[in-house]
């Protein structure tokens, strides 16, 4: 789990970068997926053991050795002003300083990250920060937990193990759905209700949606294409709606359709919106990652056919078609 090795968000999803590409799309594997479906605060420390700047290090280093952890937030008036780490200490112990106080070695330049974020999120600050622990926040930057590397190790391992043992039967359920049916035209709806600003929960739709086709039998590629693409539409809905949206799924043997509903604001110039870069998102919404203009570039990418209506203050439509191969979902064949 290097974080050199595993390529970032924004590489996958294209966020920040260039767009994503047809290789790219392709090329995304299962632990990448788990990676990027994985919130920090499912794998976070939430049970934190705090320290006060006046502690002395002695006392310090005692409850680090007590709680077997090798740092620690500290906390002053409930407020983060600081991280301790056992690395500290040994600084200290190297002058012969565990007379001290903690304020004198604690960290005070905080890199934090955010608990609805992924842990792509969390290790490309690992690489960027060269800090051993994250003090993780909430969405009123109040302290919730801290992340370390052993931390999204652990949690990778654990969701690989639990989709192994469930994985198999549920995907042998799903997969005969279409064969166990008979009709003239057999479809599949998901559908979920999408809340505008709800970065928490955003990315937990296209997850699902990933996962529902793959018990199919979808070609692992076609769901990553899709996850992809839903995961962008998701997060329009949640940036650039006011009340939210619908994201829907219809699956048939023969092709796959996705499409977002919403009732506002609406869009201008929908050519506009297509350009690469381009971006209505707020600069609250651009400081937290999101919003830089490039979710439609890479959906268009990643699907076969893509059709966007809007309408200014009355909503918007997006439909988006992959066409599925006849031997596709358990071998059914386009009938």
């Amino acid at each position: 789990m290097c974080p050199s090795r595993i390529r970032t968000e924004q590489e996958i999803h294209g966020r920040r970068g260039r767009p994503i590409t047809d290789q790219d799309a392709h090329e995304i594997n299962r632990v990448e997926e788990l990676s990027y479906d994985l919130k920090i605060h499912e794998v976070m420390t939430k049970d934190l053991h705090t320290a006060r700047p006046e502690m002395s290090l002695s006392d310090m280093l005692e409850m680090l050795r007590i709680n077997r952890i090798s740092g620690a937030p500290v906390m002053e008036d409930d407020k983060l002003v600081g991280v301790i780490s056992i690395e500290d200490i040994v600084r200290a112990m190297q002058r012969n300083d565990l007379t001290e106080t903690v304020g004198q070695y604690m960290t005070r330049e905080l890199v934090t990250v955010a608990s609805y974020d992924s842990i792509f999120k969390a290790m490309q600050t690992f690489a960027e920060s060269h800090v051993g622990r994250l003090p993780v926040v909430n969405e009123e930057n109040k302290l919730v937990g801290m992340i370390t590397k052993g931390d999204i190790t652990r949690g990778v391992l654990v969701a690989l193990q639990r989709d192994y043992k469930e994985e198999e039967v549920r995907r042998y359920r799903a997969s005969h759905l279409f064969e166990d049916i008979i009709s003239d035209r057999t479809t599949l709806v998901l559908r979920y209700n999408i809340k505008a600003n709800d970065f928490t929960h955003g990315g937990n739709a296209s997850s699902h949606i990933k996962r529902a086709l793959l018990r199919l039998g979808a070609d692992p590629q076609i769901a990553r294409r899709c996850g992809i693409a839903v995961y962008e539409a998701e997060t329009n809905l949640i940036i650039h709606t006011t009340h939210g949206g619908i994201l829907k799924l219809e699956v048939e043997p023969h092709r796959i359709t996705m499409s977002t509903t919403d009732d506002g604001p609406g869009i201008p110039d929908v050519n506009q919106v297509l350009q690469p870069g381009y971006t209505t998102a707020t600069e609250r919404v651009r400081e937290m990652g999101f919003g830089a203009g490039m979710g439609l570039v890479n959906i268009k990418r990643c699907v076969d056919s893509m059709d966007l209506e809007s309408t200014v203050g009355k909503g918007t439509k997006l439909i988006m078609r992959i066409h599925v191969p006849t031997d596709n979902f358990n071998g059914r064949k386009d009938g």
